[in-house]
């Protein structure tokens, strides 16, 4: 698949998406306020991965209870979505220039799950089940000059709070335990997100707590076999500082 008509430069890649500027609105207007103003981007999804009406009916359910998500435009096929373009650096630049503390982002992470799990379901009825991202981390956080920013929303689903905690605080944790210059940062920003949780107990439960998280990041198809080696460890870590 090429790119689309009316895309213009490639912004970005990741591991199953890439991220294009449309020409309509290519550039930031300097309003300031971190929504370009009516820029838009194409998020293009690879190889068969993700559900872009699907991500852009919670994206849009999540808006309207006011968390900060980009808007969306229009998500006409599987894996095209349309969205407003956002301005800033991510978790991981503003720490890597000392913009940003790293309590401060374990912190921030925290609150940014907090506020989703007020949000109520979407679909389910049910008072325990709430909206979850389930990839929440560092990178998927753009601050922007409104605020703090989530995006990547092709994870998301409906369940107990715990699975959010327990996915967020692994993939964290994976870079602590890893052999890696972030290490120290992301061991505290662990702390600091571990600290923020309302209840422990959301990640050591049976029902979605770190053994779910492990398993499915496990299973994930775009992790690295030395990723995958990293997970006990990581848990390992979790539990430490959650004693």
């Amino acid at each position: 698949m090429g790119i689309p008509a009316g895309a213009g430069r490639l912004l970005g890649s990741g591991r199953t998406a890439d991220v294009y500027a449309l020409d309509d609105h290519d550039g930031y207007d300097g309003l300031g306020d971190g929504s370009g103003g009516g820029a838009w981007v194409l998020r293009r999804y690879r190889d068969g991965y993700g559900d872009a009406p699907a991500e852009a009916a919670v994206m849009e359910h999540v808006r309207g209870h006011g968390y900060p998500v980009p808007r969306v435009r229009a998500a006409d096929a599987r894996t095209d979505l349309v969205m407003e373009r956002l301005y800033g650096p991510t978790v991981v630049e503003a720490l890597a220039v000392g913009q940003l503390a790293a309590g401060e982002a374990g912190l921030a992470l925290a609150r940014l799950l907090r506020d989703l799990h007020a949000i109520p379901a979407r679909r389910s009825t049910d008072p325990a089940v709430r909206v979850l991202h389930l990839d929440l981390h560092p990178e998927n956080v753009l601050l922007t000059p409104a605020g703090p920013m989530v995006i990547d929303w092709a994870n998301t689903d409906e369940g107990p709070p715990g699975r959010d905690w327990s996915m967020s605080a692994v993939i964290v944790a994976q870079v602590a335990v890893d052999d890696d210059p972030r290490a120290l940062l992301a061991e505290e920003m662990l702390s600091a997100l571990l600290t923020g949780c309302p209840d422990p107990a959301l990640l050591t439960g049976p029902d979605g707590g770190l053994g779910w998280a492990t398993r499915q990041r496990a299973a994930n198809p775009t992790m690295s076999p030395h990723e995958v080696e990293l997970l006990g460890e990581a848990g390992e870590l979790i539990r430490r500082l959650l004693a």
